[in-house]
């Protein structure tokens, strides 16, 4: 069983675990009790020196935490406002106690001014949230932001869709957001990750047991999940054992990209690693290279012949390939194998990404795409286009229709199979956008795949290992340093990292 750090819980299925926790005998109104007192609390840690905490209240659960917060900052003597949204004499159930118990007479929401030594406690919305904000909130936003007063968001930052991370018209930009049991895709996922600050997620007492029978198959990418299928060195461990990665490259002059997976691929645990290339390229590649081998290949025969003759165990094509008849008919007659389709193999498909798609739909999974946003579009135009869904929903379509597992890169990377399995990354540094970092997680993935990890496991892990190398090597890294900062998942779990 995941740990609730780990779980992602959409706001449906969180509403499912309060259903659940209220059916089983917990009072409801205690559990708002402790949401409650948990976001005093952390407003009190984050601003001590504030003049007045203002709470903003909707008309539901979230603006109920709101009331029971703005009655523990009274009693540990903070100045507090609070302002609704709607007649609070429409409130319900839990939302409505709370109201009655809170001592501040409250005023409308259209009322509030921002002032010098404010800190804006927003509790009008939260994860529940599907449509547009209203007009009326959107003003307070506009003014909040233009005030430069820091915000404390209660669950998510109103205007945010918990389920898929997009602004609905307006949203707050969190100082720091509070949130509980779990965080939802939306704390994950841009730009609602920018728009949360830091995130704490608070315990307020729902049995793990009801969190994990509500979770979807969606999770955060980490070592809990796959971290026990990671390769592990052993005494009879030699180079054949750990696999056997072929890398292709495309010409004389464009052979950087490859070599870059090569090296990536040697450094995540492969045994071997051998760049296939055009024989023009060869002796450009055995200048470069040292523990990779390098291997002409030219065309189609050339490549059935290397695989009739060599022990391969996975294969990476695409990064400096380049774009054609010949990236597909290499694809082709790899279709049966563990591969990695990245860069130009994967534009190479763009006209006809249903040949690709029937190469890897029947049987287990075995290829892993890797695109960015817009190579994305150039396989899934329509999914790409599609602005109802969130990145997780689009991955998952995606990886049902071509039969693989899509890592769809970006900062909030998606790794989704085509059995339903989502994780979103979250242990990626801004300083990974730089050129030729997607070759390196290419070689990575590959890596993991000829040592025998299944396609899905391999993407997430190479995912998560790329992320923590980018840790290591800093700001001002390059594709070339954070090679040099790349080791075995053993390695890093036995670290800091």
């Amino acid at each position: 069983m995941l740990s609730n750090a780990t779980l992602l819980l959409t706001p449906d299925e969180m509403a499912s675990a309060d259903a659940a926790a209220a059916a089983s005998g917990i009072a409801s109104f205690g559990l708002m009790e402790r949401a409650g007192q948990a976001v005093a609390a952390a407003a009190l840690r984050a601003w001590p020196e504030a003049l007045r905490f203002v709470v903003l209240c909707g008309p539901g659960n979230n603006g109920g935490d709101g009331y029971v917060a703005a009655r523990a900052l009274k009693a540990a003597g903070a100045e507090v406002a609070v302002h609704a949204l709607g007649d609070p004499a429409g409130l319900r159930g839990d939302a409505r106690r709370a109201f009655d118990l809170c001592p501040i007479p409250g005023q409308p929401l259209e009322a509030f001014q921002p002032r010098t030594g404010d800190v804006v406690i927003d509790a009008l919305f939260g994860a529940g949230l599907s449509r547009d904000v209203p007009e009326a909130v959107a003003r307070v936003i506009a003014q909040v932001e233009e005030a430069g007063r820091p915000v404390l968001a209660v669950d998510l930052p109103s205007g945010l869709c918990g389920a898929r991370g997009l602004v609905l018209g307006s949203a707050f930009r969190a100082a720091r957001t509070i949130t509980f049991m779990t965080r939802k895709p939306g704390h994950l996922l841009m730009p609602g990750r920018d728009l949360c600050g830091p995130v704490e997620v608070f315990d307020i007492g729902i049995p793990r047991r009801i969190i994990a029978a509500a979770a979807g198959q969606m999770a955060v990418n980490g070592p809990e999940v796959w971290g026990a299928r990671m390769p592990r060195l052993g005494g009879e461990t030699h180079k054949y054992r750990r696999g056997h990665l072929g890398v292709f490259s495309g010409g004389a002059a464009q052979t950087g990209a490859a070599r870059l997976s090569a090296g990536a691929g040697l450094s995540a645990g492969a045994g071997l690693v051998t760049v296939a290339a055009p024989e023009a390229a060869v002796a450009t590649l055995a200048a470069a290279l040292t523990a990779v081998m390098v291997r002409p290949v030219e065309d189609r025969p050339a490549l059935e012949q290397w695989l009739q003759t060599a022990r391969l165990s996975a294969f990476v094509i695409g990064p400096g390939f380049g774009v054609g008849e010949r990236a597909r008919q290499f694809v082709g007659v790899l279709a049966d194998r563990p591969v990695v389709v990245d860069a130009d193999a994967i534009t190479s498909f763009a006209s006809r990404p249903q040949d690709l798609f029937a190469l890897f739909r029947t049987g287990p999974a075995r290829l892993v795409l890797t695109p960015h946003e817009g190579e994305f579009g150039r396989l899934f135009p329509d999914l790409a286009a599609d602005g109802q869904r969130g990145k997780p929903q689009r991955a998952l379509l995606a990886a049902s229709r071509c039969g693989g597992v899509i890592v769809y890169k970006g900062a909030d990377t998606v790794i989704a199979a085509p059995d339903g399995r989502i994780l979103i990354n979250d242990n990626a540094p801004p300083w990974l956008a730089t050129a030729g970092s997607g070759d390196v997680l290419a070689g990575i993935i590959g890596a993991l795949m000829a040592q025998g990890v299944a396609a899905f496991e391999a993407a997430a892990a190479g995912v998560w290992l790329h992320g923590a190398a980018a840790s290591l090597a800093g700001p001002g890294m390059t594709a070339e340093t954070l090679v040099q900062h790349l080791r075995p998942f053993e390695a890093f779990s036995t670290s800091a990292c």
